[in-house]
């Protein structure tokens, strides 16, 4: 397999090498619209509501926007410290006494340090637990010790676990809403601080285990998740310029996927499907994807964009971006070149 065929890198002179910090507050560039801490806002608000909501950290109240329902609900918040095995325990207690625990932290730690405890103690008893986490895939530049490429590759294989990976702040409101009705686990990855809201233009709504069409194009078909919706939304724009009409399917559950949808859009004759995610390669959206058109005898041309099956690289997020085909930028230049 030509490795770069499917992640394409363009080599950038030291001059072009952008300067943001590595722990970077916000994927917005200058000038898009965002909303400050749209997670932990609309916590705090269903809590006002809600006497069941309890809200539980792993020393990153500040780092999950968990702060904000903190500061609002001070006696519903138990600060767990830097145990996450712990955490994950006593969220499956407070559930077991009728509570709607969220319990915060990165993904990684959740994914790599207590996987154990949420299959034993959360999913296999299907506890309704939410389990919402920052620093999904791609999104700092601390290196592999805080890079979560691999989360939805671990969690996917979990029974009763519901996987989310909202696009934006709007996304986020409507899904944390969402998850807090839903009965049993879920695992919602998380964008915070200043979110950018991108998709209010696309009237859109949320419901657990659907997908939205965003728009319609005839030669390009985007099945993407999280931040790379944004990412083809921008790259399809930039692509009208080339004449090339691009769709874009937001799927914003991972765990139920919405075949139906999926199936539908990918049997439009004379497009190429590319899904295209914030995850490694392996085990994510894409392969969810490859699979269910397998089965079903839909072989349209296939493609995927998403990070490499390797630990990354530490530095500037938009540098990292580039270098790993995950830009809007480097995202039309890969469907320029499978068009072409």
């Amino acid at each position: 397999m030509n490795k770069s065929k499917f992640e394409p890198r363009r080599a950038m002179s030291a001059g072009e090498r952008k300067t943001t910090s590595a722990m970077i507050a916000s994927l917005a560039p200058e000038g898009m619209p965002t909303r400050n801490a749209p997670f932990g806002n609309t916590l705090a608000n269903i809590a006002r509501e809600r006497a069941d909501i309890v809200g539980l950290t792993a020393d990153l109240a500040k780092y999950t926007d968990l702060h904000v329902f903190a500061q609002q609900h001070p006696d519903r918040f138990y600060q767990m410290g830097m145990a996450e095995q712990l955490l994950m325990s006593t969220a499956a207690g407070l559930a077991r006494e009728g509570f709607t625990p969220f319990a915060t932290t990165y993904a990684v730690f959740a994914s790599r340090r207590a996987y154990d405890f949420i299959c034993m103690a959360i999913a296999e008893e299907n506890l309704n637990v939410k389990i919402v986490c920052a620093l999904p895939g791609l999104t700092t530049g601390y290196g592999p010790s805080h890079q979560a490429t691999e989360d939805i590759a671990i969690f996917r294989g979990m029974p009763n676990l519901t996987i989310i990976d909202p696009c934006d702040a709007l996304d986020t409101e409507l899904a944390t809403a969402a998850i807090a009705e839903h009965k049993g686990p879920v695992y919602m990855r998380l964008l915070r601080g200043k979110v950018p809201v991108v998709l209010d233009e696309y009237d859109y709504s949320f419901e657990i285990g659907k997908a939205r069409m965003l728009r319609e194009g005839p030669d390009v078909l985007f099945i993407s998740s999280g931040l790379m919706t944004m990412r083809a939304l921008e790259a399809a724009k930039a692509l009208e310029a080339d004449r090339i009409g691009c769709a874009v399917l937001h799927v914003p559950t991972i765990k139920p996927l919405d075949t139906e949808a999926i199936l539908a859009a990918a049997r439009v004759p004379g497009r190429l499907v590319v899904v295209a995610e914030n995850h490694t390669i392996i085990g994510g959206l894409g392969e969810g994807v490859a699979a269910l058109l397998l089965r079903e005898g839909v072989t349209p041309p296939f493609r995927q964009i998403a990070l490499p099956d390797e630990f990354l690289d530490a530095g500037a997020l938009p540098t990292l971006h580039d270098r790993y085909g995950i830009s809007s930028d480097a995202v039309a230049a890969s469907i320029r070149q499978w068009v072409s």
